[in-house]
């Protein structure tokens, strides 16, 4: 079983643009997100699918510069971009996670697929998203290949083919749909970067984190900002896009 995560990114962000190669203690943001998934224990390979986009050759090259996997394919068609890249590296599992998280913990991606793993079910999908008890910016989603492949092969709406997963979650009579949640309620953090007051939280954060404690976790974060609460206010206001 090749458990792939497969990490989606551009630079073309409707609110802003070039997001994933902002710097922090002059490291781009994507760098400390592909660090920190290269600590799970249960993932096999990264990739990353981006674009065939000229603009896109950035992310390539921080890529090829960490030694890590990468797809190129379509711009709109995320979810073939994700399908093909998934064969390209002969997935039989896929993590999805989205490259606006690059405070990410590795031991809730593998809290995910440890829960995929518990389920015998051929078309399954499990996901800390669905009903949200996380921060955002903890996203993870595990599907089989086989799941991925169904949901290319008959999603037909263009809303669901920018959306990799939307078909799967709209369809749980066909998929075995399954969500994790967490033992207290922290979705009111927000540590996704959307917009330039999200950059300058997550910013803040790894200034603070980093230096001492490079593999700090959920945990301490959370115990970073009861040390600080007015850092949340810093983007408690912004909606997130599509909601």
């Amino acid at each position: 079983m090749r458990v792939i995560a497969i990490i989606q990114a551009r630079m073309c962000s409707s609110r802003l643009p070039g997001k994933v190669l902002r710097k922090v203690l002059g490291k781009p943001l994507l760098e400390y997100q592909l660090e920190r998934v290269k600590r799970s224990k249960l993932i096999d390979e990264i990739v990353v699918a981006t674009t065939d986009q000229t603009i896109d050759n950035p992310i390539v090259f921080l890529c090829e510069n960490m030694n890590i996997s990468y797809f190129r394919g379509s711009e709109t068609d995320v979810l073939e971009r994700y399908y093909m890249a998934a064969i390209h590296a002969k997935a039989d599992v896929v993590v999805r996670l989205t490259s606006d998280c690059p405070l990410i913990d590795p031991a809730q991606i593998d809290k995910v697929i440890e829960s995929y793993f518990s389920c015998d079910h051929p078309l399954k999908y499990a996901s800390n998203t669905l009903i949200r008890t996380f921060p955002r910016g903890m996203d993870t989603e595990v599907f089989s290949f086989q799941t991925l492949k169904e949901a290319h092969n008959k999603a037909k709406l263009k809303s669901d083919r920018e959306h990799v997963t939307k078909y799967i979650i709209k369809n749980t009579e066909k998929f075995k749909v399954l969500n994790i949640s967490n033992d207290k309620d922290f979705s009111h953090h927000r540590w996704t970067v959307d917009t330039d007051v999200d950059f300058i939280l997550i910013k803040k954060i790894i200034e603070a984190l980093y230096p001492q404690l490079p593999e700090f976790t959920l945990e301490d974060t959370l115990q970073l900002l009861d040390k600080f609460p007015e850092w949340q206010l810093i983007n408690n206001h912004i909606q997130q896009k599509g909601e």
